[in-house]
């Protein structure tokens, strides 16, 4: 008599196959792009790059934030490939660049869900306020859906 195991989905068990990383171009955002790197380039995962540009309500102020947030996205992009290839041939990493309107808490879940993340990377947050009112990075760990690392 032969045994037959159902194969279900379990998160966490062979190690994260996509993670996300939340980039906006400040220095904390790209220290976790490079540790999120490091961990992608080990467990063999994907890469997911998100940048979170504002939503409705910053659009609403006009169409400069548009194209200012636009621009960013496309310079993060660049900075990205340039990195990329500096270290191609001794480190590759299979990587995404995702764009998403929203705050950063939301816009982060939504590509997390949206990609089956394994594991959420963001940076720590340079604010001085957000030690009162919460960070995403505070935010994202209460949510509990994910593993969430959080780079200084």
């Amino acid at each position: 008599m032969t045994e037959q195991h159902s194969h279900q989905f379990e998160r966490g068990t062979d190690g994260p196959k996509v993670i996300v990383v939340g980039v906006d171009g400040s220095d904390s955002s790209l220290r976790a792009a490079a540790y999120a790197g490091g961990l992608a380039r080990r467990q063999g995962a994907l890469l997911a790059l998100v940048y979170v540009q504002p939503g409705p309500a910053a659009a609403a102020l006009g169409a400069p934030v548009a194209a200012t947030t636009d621009e960013i996205a496309e310079d993060l992009v660049s900075q990205i490939r340039d990195a990329a290839e500096r270290v191609k041939g001794m480190f590759d990493v299979r990587w995404e660049f995702h764009t998403v309107r929203g705050d950063p808490f939301s816009g982060l879940v939504k590509a997390a869900d949206d990609l089956t993340a394994d594991a959420v990377v963001v940076g720590a947050s340079e604010q001085a306020g957000h030690r009162f009112a919460g960070s995403v990075a505070i935010r994202l760990v209460k949510a509990g859906r994910w593993p969430v690392t959080v780079v200084p």
